[in-house]
């Protein structure tokens, strides 16, 4: 039985499905929320809602790079992957809060361990 992905038999077809899928899984979200949010404010509960997702879900894969890494990563000391965390969050509150500085000096905390073997 073929499925979907063999319904045509020609050297783009592969291609083309994978765009209309990727656009589907991605595109079509983005699109209906341009859409709907001039209807949102940022005090609704389908806003805090949604802003709550997103949060948790950055926050669960900065948990798993940091405690359960792959690759590369995974041959770094859990010590040097929260000390650099714990100092670009020291950076970032002492910053008032701006991002790219908590960021930067994350990144250049972790780059300075690596390279002095911790």
């Amino acid at each position: 039985m073929n499925g979907p992905f063999d319904a045509i038999d020609a050297p783009w077809w592969p291609w083309v499905f994978i765009l209309v899928a990727g656009w589907l899984a991605n595109d079509m979200w983005r699109f209906l929320g341009v859409a709907f949010s001039g209807r949102l404010t940022e005090e609704s509960p389908v806003f805090a809602y949604v802003k709550a997702v997103a949060t948790a879900l950055v926050a669960g894969v900065i948990a798993q790079l940091i405690l359960y890494p792959t690759g590369d990563l995974a041959a770094t000391s859990a010590s040097l992957r929260l000390g650099a965390v714990a100092i670009g969050f020291a950076a970032f509150r002492l910053a008032r809060h701006h991002i790219f500085v908590g960021v930067a000096a994350g990144e250049v905390a972790f780059v300075a361990g690596w390279w002095a073997g911790i």
